[in-house]
């Protein structure tokens, strides 16, 4: 996939990528996420020596010139004038963290966060439907699903936080003139752990690339494109946390997502609703109680 069908809006929004950079670094320094940091000096001695040596193995493996270890310097500089180190770190290296972190957790699969999640998204009870324009293109989408616990128990006062992009790609409070809350809420399941969904599939996007992480991608030949996806953070009081991005099928970067956060367990089962109104898809939660391990 090489062309936007969605070019104009494109054009509109270039330049976001400062911006955009801008909120994400932001938000995650007012997200509290640092706050429980407490490592050990050992600890920090460990990782930050075991970074520092790949880098110059690097150095030596692949005989890095001045040139380059300079362009390497203003580059890094940039990343952070430009603020995309949570674009860069959500988008190269995320996707690992998580696989670590959840290797022995059972029930559902996770994957990334990303850097376009906004707390605190105005709470719907289900059935749900997501704020949207009067003239919102695409196609509908009903998103349904039950909570169980991993011995097959329904799992009361369950939610759903869900956040995604529009038919065009943008994402509410990253890309100018979008309503505040548009495809973002925090839907609470009913009594018996189900939930239903009304909202509409989102589209492919590349990655902001007039910043310095498209300087990258640009300089190495990569692409900047994730296929489309719905991100979700499943919780209940009790049990542990699973932040998702779930995917469609017959999507061209399936196979190559810029940000390799494509899983098997994450592909949706799409399938046109009887009525004609679009298209519903059913995707139901294990959860793990908290300290249950595998």
């Amino acid at each position: 996939m090489t062309d936007n069908p969605f070019a104009a809006h494109l054009k509109e929004s270039q330049g976001t990528a400062v911006e955009a950079g801008t909120k994400a670094t932001e938000r995650f320094a007012a997200s509290g996420k640092k706050s429980k940091l407490d490592v050990p000096k050992e600890r920090v001695s460990l990782l930050a020596g075991a970074l520092i040596k790949a880098a110059n193995d690097i150095v030596e493996e692949h005989e890095v010139t001045y040139e380059e270890y300079n362009a390497l310097k203003a580059w890094l500089i940039k990343v952070g004038t430009d603020g995309e180190w949570p674009l860069f770190l959500d988008v190269w290296l995320e996707h690992t963290v998580e696989d670590v972190n959840s290797k022995e957790r059972p029930g559902t699969v996770g994957t990334i966060e990303g850097p376009y999640y906004v707390p605190n998204a105005p709470e719907l009870q289900t059935p749900a439907t997501l704020e949207m324009r009067e003239d919102e293109k695409g196609t509908p989408l009903l998103f349904h699903g039950d909570f169980t616990d991993t011995d097959g128990n329904p799992i009361k006062d369950a939610q759903v936080e869900i956040w995604h992009a529009d038919a065009a790609g943008f994402y509410s409070q990253y890309a100018p003139d979008m309503p505040e809350w548009l495809f973002r809420g925090t839907v609470k399941a009913d009594e018996n752990g189900h939930f239903e969904i009304h909202t509409m599939q989102p589209a492919p996007y590349q990655i902001p690339t007039d910043g310095a992480c498209g300087q990258l991608i640009a300089a190495a030949g990569w692409h900047a494109w994730r296929p489309a996806h719905i991100h979700i953070k499943v919780s209940a009081p009790g049990y542990q946390l699973v932040t998702q991005q779930l995917y469609f099928p017959g999507d061209p970067h399936n196979e190559d997502d810029i940000a390799s956060a494509v899983k098997p367990e994450l592909m949706l089962d799409v399938q046109e609703r009887a009525d004609g109104s679009g298209n519903e898809v059913q995707y139901d939660y294990v959860l793990a109680k908290e300290g249950e391990s595998r």
